[in-house]
């Protein structure tokens, strides 16, 4: 739930957020921890308005750290749309009901619905998703970006992807979703590297999300029943 919170548009109460996290971290694995700390300091460093500049130039800017899964297995196509339904139904099979007007595929809150569903159908999600989840990640890290620590903390809890999702990453960031280009460059140890050779230019623009702006509070699913 940590990351759902965080990887949200900053909002109003990102003080209140930050204190919460904080409240919960000596639970977690010390790994998990230390990402997640490390994004909170440096997110107050920042403050509210400087935050939420970044914010917007990461997410909303770049194709790379777009934060909708489907966008990495679909691109901007016609397949994306029935790649958002499938999210949807997903959810509503397992018994929640999204409250807030954004597309289903959004990472907060897909990462809401895992932390909720007690049937794992949202890790299975994550997992399906996995190779988008790192081009994210190593983006964020390029860039420098405070948001990298909260993927560091997401892919920390999953497990190490396997051949397939090693090779489908491969092929994303050297041809990108269909229709687009996708450029990165190796992340730190512990993710997936990037192969070696020229990669193409980020684009600057983002995917479209049909949203219509960005969210400023975390998802609600209510259980059915």
């Amino acid at each position: 739930m940590a990351c759902s919170l965080l990887l949200d548009y900053p909002s109003d109460e990102l003080a209140v957020q930050i204190g919460a996290v904080r409240a919960e971290l000596d639970g977690l694995p010390a790994p998990v921890a230390g990402h997640l700390e490390a994004f909170c300091a440096r997110a107050e460093a920042l403050g509210l308005r400087a935050l939420r500049e970044h914010y917007v130039e990461t997410f909303d800017q770049r194709r790379r750290c777009a934060l909708y899964l489907s966008y990495y297995a679909e691109g901007d196509t016609r397949g994306r749309g029935q790649a958002i339904l499938a999210f949807r139904e997903i959810m509503r099979a397992a018994g929640f009901e999204q409250q807030r007007e954004e597309l289903t595929d959004y990472l907060p809150v897909v990462l809401e619905f895992a932390a909720l569903d007690e049937q794992g159908m949202g890790e299975e999600l994550l997992q399906t998703h996995r190779e988008g989840l790192e081009v994210i990640r190593a983006a964020l890290v390029d860039a420098g970006s405070p948001y990298a620590e909260l993927l560091e903390a997401l892919v920390a809890t999953l497990p190490e992807p396997d051949a397939a999702t090693t090779a489908a990453y491969h092929k994303l960031i050297s041809q990108g979703p269909p229709t687009e280009l996708v450029g990165l460059s190796a992340g730190p140890p512990g993710g997936i590297a990037a192969p070696p050779g020229p990669r193409p230019d980020p684009l600057a623009a983002p995917p479209a999300t049909g949203a219509g702006g960005v969210p400023s509070e975390s998802a609600t699913f209510p259980k059915e029943g």
